[in-house]
């Protein structure tokens, strides 16, 4: 067994993480962990992913909880192996929260309470009579009800050799403006940050939900038909092989095959087309659909499990365990710049003193003081992955799943659009698109001819034109068929002798006629030894895919490039059809790698090019690319599987959305780093010169914050996105 065969892959979710330090810290401490070969938490979902070997797992797992109780004990670890994802909602008031970032509203209250009885008693001690000694202990008690917590919780990071948090900054800023005396301020402070922690926790709770509700496709149940009764199961209950009854305004809980009953489907969810579907018996029916009108009984034939709904949520909720560049980046940024800051303040607080005449430690011992407040960088390992994980979920709601934040932020880079031709940008679908007669016999006529003839033949051109006929063929009208491999067909229709076929069976039979210069298959047809006139079956560009080539060239895309198996005439007329830079027709497989890595070699390093096939007969060419992206359609494994961007709809014009919603997600992301940086630079240096005080210390912290998570929200508006 290789070694990637013996991985596994085990997800905890982290019940009580609203912390997006907190999350740094556990990575970084699980990854330390023995057995551990990789590991990432996800702030967004709240959930660990770790990877390890298969036979240890439970142990290791058993350890990765340990370790996440010692780094903090106020996460509850729920060990999610094996089960499906669900609706990170339902996390969201799970009892134990005793974190101050953990803000249920139970946790809400009572923090409130805290901040209200601390500042009534700092007023006390502001407003009132008392000095001296009753002074200074009216401000501890004010102090340690309202930050206590915070204190305790930097005391016990210290002892594991964690220092260099926000509790720690805190702890030392507020208990140094005691050691100068400045009681007032001291608790002040400590009330301020901790009114900005509520809001900052809320207002990631707001994301969450908000994200949460977009993707919310997840059904609750299922009427399960037992005998002549229904009843109501969760879906994982439900069984291959099972009848399900669908009502209007349902949800349809498993993939399924409808049995009896029409209506028209919302398939908005998980294509985010607005157009709804008819459905009727023999068709099928997929997870995530809404039943508009008319009952349905459907016959479950994937487990819940594997149904279309619980991959796409799997997929979309774990994507941002994928990190984007600027995610890893800012994490390694607050790894090292807290410390910096810290050693820059205490070379504030000791130095000046020693070498600036008329300089007091006490003056600068404040400044120094508020250089430490300033310094926790949470607008932005809070923010970018918020960010991130909405422009995933934005992109989902408009039925294109992007399977990780590097992949949504490679979109931005991409110059060069490589795509497959059947079934990507032609229909995959061969139709009728001409009938051409020689003789006084019509249209209509020779296609109901032609049809007859193709009534016993399998061959997709065959299906094509008994398709174009549309009406009942009649089996006592033909006699001696016969089928001549690799020409066509020869049999008796209504007492005349009828050839259908291709030009070789023309010249076979010594029939005369002149070849047309059509674009398609041709199927040429004489009746009794004479030429009567021949029928064009093509492959149809879709509808949108001229749309498609324009946006992307809209958008910046250098080059548009078709590779396909098709003859080079097919490929060429399609190529000017939509406006393409560069057709290439009669590859195989391997020759569109060779294709690929010629235009790698063209591109600048940091220029991107996408793939797009349909996901089954291209995965070489998908892996090869830098992004693969699948013309997946509704419900296709294969597709899902093998690229790392998945268009459901099996519409082009979905892939320039996908563009525009990475390149709004990368400038809100931007937004929130400019912003929050340029914001601290600014109270960085206030603070150095003595200007700014804990006050504006502390909105420059947790205001900057809240303010960065709200920029974040606005990722999730899709409607101005075409």
């Amino acid at each position: 067994m290789s070694e990637a065969q013996m991985k596994v892959k085990k997800e905890l979710l982290l019940d009580g993480l609203d912390c997006a330090n907190c999350a740094m810290k556990i990575e970084n401490g699980v990854k330390k962990v023995e057995g551990v070969s990789s590991c990432t938490v996800n702030f967004a979902t709240k959930t660990l992913v770790l990877e390890t070997t298969s036979g240890q797992d439970e142990l290791v797992v058993s350890k990765a909880k340990k370790k996440v109780n010692s780094l903090e004990p106020h996460i509850r670890v729920i060990d999610k192996s094996g089960l499906k994802s669900r609706n990170t909602q339902t996390n969201d008031h799970a009892e134990g929260h005793a974190h101050d970032h953990d803000h249920g509203d139970v946790n809400t209250k009572r923090t409130l309470t805290r901040i209200m009885i601390s500042a009534i008693l700092a007023a006390v001690g502001v407003f009132g009579p008392l000095t001296g000694f009753w002074e200074l202990a009216l401000f501890v008690i004010a102090y340690i009800i309202v930050g206590g917590d915070i204190v305790l919780r930097a005391a016990k990071n210290i002892v594991r050799g964690q220092v260099f948090d926000e509790n720690f900054l805190m702890t030392i800023a507020t208990l140094g403006a005691f050691a100068i005396q400045e009681y007032p301020e001291g608790v002040a402070v400590m009330l301020f940050y901790q009114v900005g922690e509520m809001f900052q926790g809320m207002a990631v709770n707001r994301s969450r939900k908000s994200i949460s509700a977009l993707m919310d496709i997840r059904p609750d149940y299922a009427n399960l038909k037992v005998g002549g009764e229904t009843k109501r199961v969760t879906p994982e209950e439900v069984k291959i092989g099972d009848v399900i009854v669908v009502r209007p305004g349902e949800r349809v809980p498993l993939d399924g095959v409808v049995i009896e009953g029409n209506s028209a489907m919302d398939t908005s969810a998980l294509t985010g087309e607005s157009v709804p579907r008819e459905v009727e018996a023999g068709n099928d029916v997929l997870s995530g659909f809404i039943n508009k009108n008319g009952v349905l009984l459907v016959e479950v034939t994937k487990e819940f499990g594997e149904s279309t709904v619980s991959k796409i949520l799997d997929l979309v909720q774990n994507a941002s365990n994928k990190k984007a560049p600027t995610e890893n980046f800012i994490t390694k940024f607050a790894r090292y710049y807290t410390p910096v800051v810290v050693i820059v303040a205490v070379l504030l607080a000791v130095v000046p003193p020693l070498f600036i005449s008329g300089a007091t430690f006490s003056d600068w011992m404040y400044r120094a003081l508020v250089f430490l407040v300033i310094s926790c960088p949470c607008a932005l390992v809070v923010s970018i992955p918020l960010g991130f994980f909405g422009g995933i979920g934005a992109s989902s709601k408009k039925g294109v799943l992007v399977k990780g934040s590097n992949y949504l932020e490679a979109l931005n880079d991409v110059k060069y659009v490589v795509f497959d031709k059947t079934g990507t940008l032609t229909k995959g679908v061969f139709t009728v698109t001409k009938v051409h007669t020689s003789s006084d016999i019509s249209k209509d006529e020779l296609l109901k001819i032609a049809a007859h003839a193709e009534m016993h033949s399998t061959h997709p051109i065959a299906e094509s034109i008994r398709a174009a006929y549309g009406q009942e063929l009649r089996e006592d009208m033909l006699e001696g068929y016969n089928e001549i491999a690799g020409h066509g067909i020869q049999v008796q229709y209504n007492g005349k002798e009828v050839l259908a076929g291709n030009a070789k069976l023309m010249t076979r039979e010594n029939i005369a006629f002149t070849e047309p210069k059509e674009l398609g298959t041709l199927v040429h047809v004489a009746i009794d030894r004479e030429y009567a006139g021949y029928i064009v079956i093509a492959d149809e560009v879709k509808e949108d895919s001229a749309e498609a080539i324009r946006s992307l060239k809209e958008l910046g895309i250098k080059k548009t490039v078709m590779l396909t198996g098709d003859s080079r005439a097919v490929g060429e007329a399609v190529g000017r059809q939509l406006n393409l830079d560069e057709v290439h027709a009669e590859l195989l497989p391997q020759h569109k790698v060779e294709e690929i890595e010629k235009l790698d070699k063209q591109k600048s390093p940091n220029e991107k090019i996408i793939f797009v096939g349909d996901g089954i007969n291209d995965t070489p060419v998908l892996a090869r690319a830098d992004i693969g992206v699948a013309m997946g359609g509704l419900g296709s494994d294969a597709a899902i599987e093998a690229a790392d961007i998945v268009i459901m709809t099996d519409e082009t014009s979905k892939l320039p959305s996908a563009i525009r919603i990475a390149k709004r997600t990368r400038r809100i992301v931007w937004q929130n780093i400019v912003f929050a940086l340029g914001v601290k630079a600014i109270f960085l240096i206030l603070g150095a010169f003595g200007i700014a005080t804990m006050w504006e210390a502390v909105f420059s912290d947790v205001g900057v914050t809240i303010l960065a998570v709200l920029n974040s929200i606005r990722v999730l508006k899709t409607d101005s996105i075409s």
